[in-house]
């Protein structure tokens, strides 16, 4: 394990008894650590400790870390399967303006994966993410103009 590694992993042991708030840069580190442990970077891959870190840096308010969280618990990596609180984590990430977690949380609503199907939901959220200029979204939100599903059916629209 490298110095810096070997560093972060003792500060966050006294980090990971707190249940107080943690910084901003605390907040930082913790994301690097649990990406460094979801990756495998200078660390054997472990996704337990990779959801652990991805929670701490969440609860520090940071949206990567919110959305990483998140599709954790979609696909049950390093935690059980719960797709109802990863639908809670996509709206934190998509709140602060992350195109991924609107994108994420739109998928949930079009769905009604994890929370009750809401296609007007759905079009807000992809509208959303789409303007942020993330292809996906605008894909959906085109697909959901020219089909009609949440919004008034315009062809003019779906071809956004």
């Amino acid at each position: 394990m490298h110095r810096r590694t070997s560093l972060l992993v003792l500060s966050f042991a006294a980090l990971a008894a707190c249940t107080v708030s943690i910084t901003n840069e605390e907040a930082k580190a913790a994301f690097k650590m649990a990406y460094d442990y979801q990756h495998g970077v200078s660390v054997k891959i472990d996704l337990e400790k990779a959801a652990f870190y991805y929670k701490k840096a969440a609860d520090g308010g940071l949206a990567e870390a919110q959305f990483n969280l998140g599709n954790m618990y979609f696909s049950g990596s390093g935690v059980t399967i719960d797709h109802t609180s990863a639908v809670e984590w996509f709206r934190k990430a998509a709140e602060q303006g992350l195109a991924q977690a609107q994108y994420n949380l739109a998928n949930a609503y079009r769905s009604g994966d994890g929370i009750e199907q809401n296609f007007p939901r759905a079009a807000q959220w992809y509208r959303n993410a789409a303007d942020r200029g993330f292809p996906p979204a605008q894909y959906n939100l085109g697909a959901m103009y020219g089909n009609g599903e949440g919004v008034p059916q315009d062809y003019a629209e779906a071809y956004y």
